[in-house]
């Protein structure tokens, strides 16, 4: 569906920053991902003292009962590289949070619905990772017409070359504005 607003309205999109990133003993990777967390959350503040709805979307890491809140504590807590990620960036009680069972977190999910109700046409997309679930989300987006921010020091990658790949497709291929927050 074609969007056609009178004013920009944005939305800061959270991909997978709720995650006990347990598939890799990299620990540079693990510091990426938590600078790309810090840079995250001066965002994440930015954009609320603006009134700019916040969403995560979230892989839910096998527990399908339980919501995206319960993960953030349960991390937070937990002996898991991640664990700093969800000290960072847990959900505050008036984000909104979706699970998503794939890349994409417009796939399977209600994303969409949820950005049309709050009359979002621009996403700010920020997480993990970079060269996977960010960039199928900002594909998706695309291919549904909102205008796409991806702010480089806000996202992380296994490795940092697949990053900035990642970071230059989207800027070409998907005209997403890319830059640092």
């Amino acid at each position: 569906m074609k969007r056609t607003p009178k004013t920009e309205h944005e939305a800061l999109l959270l991909v997978d920053f709720i995650n006990p990133l347990d598939f890799t003993r990299d620990r540079s990777f693990i510091q990426r991902a938590v600078r790309a967390a810090r840079a995250t959350a001066e965002v994440k503040a930015r954009l609320k003292a603006r009134k700019t709805p916040v969403v995560y979307a979230n892989d839910h890491w096998g527990a399908w009962t339980q919501i995206l809140e319960a993960l953030a504590e349960e991390l937070a807590m937990a002996r898991v590289p991640g664990r700093e990620l969800a000290n960072i960036l847990a959900p505050a009680p008036d984000d909104f949070t979706i699970l998503k069972p794939r890349h994409s977190a417009f796939y399977g999910t209600p994303l969409e619905f949820l950005l049309e109700e709050l009359n979002v046409d621009s996403l700010v997309i920020v997480g993990i990772a970079a060269d996977n679930c960010v960039l199928f989300t900002a594909s998706d987006a695309y291919v549904r017409q909102f205008r796409v921010w991806i702010p480089a020091n806000c996202v992380a990658a296994e490795r940092d070359a697949d990053r900035v790949w990642a970071l230059q497709h989207m800027k070409r291929v998907l005209k997403a504005r890319v830059g640092t927050a």
